[in-house]
């Protein structure tokens, strides 16, 4: 069979999880619930550190750049296959494939990239606490930030770019929720042998080197709490980190679960099940995993309700 002209593909479809009609109404319940949870509790992460100027530091600077950015990933795919159960079609047009492709990887760099300054950050607060205000100043901060959207816009560029120049045949149903880049791959009648080398290598690059860079980070962090005397000291920065180490656990954990059972089962269906995790579970625990153990975040949430429920104007009728 001859390949297909890319331009002649209008449409994909997507299979997602079940073809089952009786299960349709459940999935549909399931991840609206968990879309509205993930979009809620980051809104209110941001909200928190927004309104209280005590929060106006390094740390929450970068965990309110992380919500954001946990609730554009979701956005990304989930609120189209809720579409698409709704209006009962699996549909998704060519466009909108690249468009979701482009944005998923760029939000799922954007999450491994914060994560890491996030590690470099407690890195200098445990490490160098005395030094910590001049290190982490606030430019330095945005040009970190910066730097993360730049890599992960390159790197979401450069995978798209290589997709493009893929041609398909008529096989056009995707195994996934999404239109997820390795499946896209697979659909491909031309040789695909320079896309797997690129997806590859920026796998290896940008997720491995980051991945390396925490694990350094946690490195001296461990060695310098071990060479704190007191008790209370050491309790205090290890609860200093607990919620970032809680997320970068999570997180990585689930990718990995993803690619193994990818390679383990050789089904796509169970893999588009496992990436639920990572893609939506995860962004949906942050904000409990951050407001949970974290006092201030508590307190900035309290303030703000405090705050609208005494502003509010009281009516006296005769």
């Amino acid at each position: 069979m001859e390949p297909v002209n890319l331009t002649q593909i209008s449409e994909f479809v997507l299979l997602g999880f079940s073809e089952k009609p009786e299960l349709q109404p459940l999935i549909f319940g399931l991840f609206l619930s968990m879309y509205l949870i993930t979009v809620l509790g980051n809104l209110l992460i941001l909200l928190a550190v927004s309104s209280d100027s005590h929060l106006h530091t390094p740390m929450y600077f970068f965990l309110s750049n992380l919500s954001l950015v946990d609730i554009c990933f979701t956005s990304t795919t989930v609120p189209k296959m809720l579409v698409n159960i709704q209006t009962q079609s699996k549909a998704i047009t060519y466009a909108g494939c690249i468009t979701q492709i482009y944005f998923y990887i760029l939000f799922a760099g954007l999450d491994i990239f914060l994560l890491t300054v996030m590690a470099y950050d407690r890195f200098v607060a445990i490490c160098h606490p005395l030094h910590y205000t001049v290190i982490m100043n606030p430019r330095l901060c945005e040009l970190l930030v910066l730097i993360c959207w730049i890599m992960s816009i390159l790197n979401s560029l450069l995978q798209c770019l290589m997709t493009l120049r893929l041609s398909f045949c008529m096989d056009v149903e995707i195994p996934h929720f999404f239109c997820e880049l390795n499946q896209m791959i697979k659909l491909a009648c031309s040789d695909t042998f320079l896309n797997n080398m690129v997806t590859y290598f920026s796998a290896l690059l940008l997720g491995g080197g980051p991945f390396a860079g925490i694990l350094y980070s946690y490195s001296k962090i461990v060695s310098c709490i071990h060479g704190i005397s007191s008790a209370q000291g050491k309790y205090k920065a290890l609860s200093a980190c607990a919620s970032h180490l809680s997320v970068v656990f999570l997180f990585y954990c689930t990718v990995l679960g993803v690619y193994l059972s990818s390679a383990a089962t050789h089904n796509a269906r169970s893999s588009a099940t496992a990436s639920v995790m990572y893609s939506l579970v995860t962004p949906m625990l942050n904000p409990f995993i951050y407001s949970l153990r974290n006092k201030d975040i508590k307190q900035a949430l309290k303030a703000v309700f405090v705050k609208e429920t005494t502003n509010r104007p009281v009516v006296l009728r005769l």
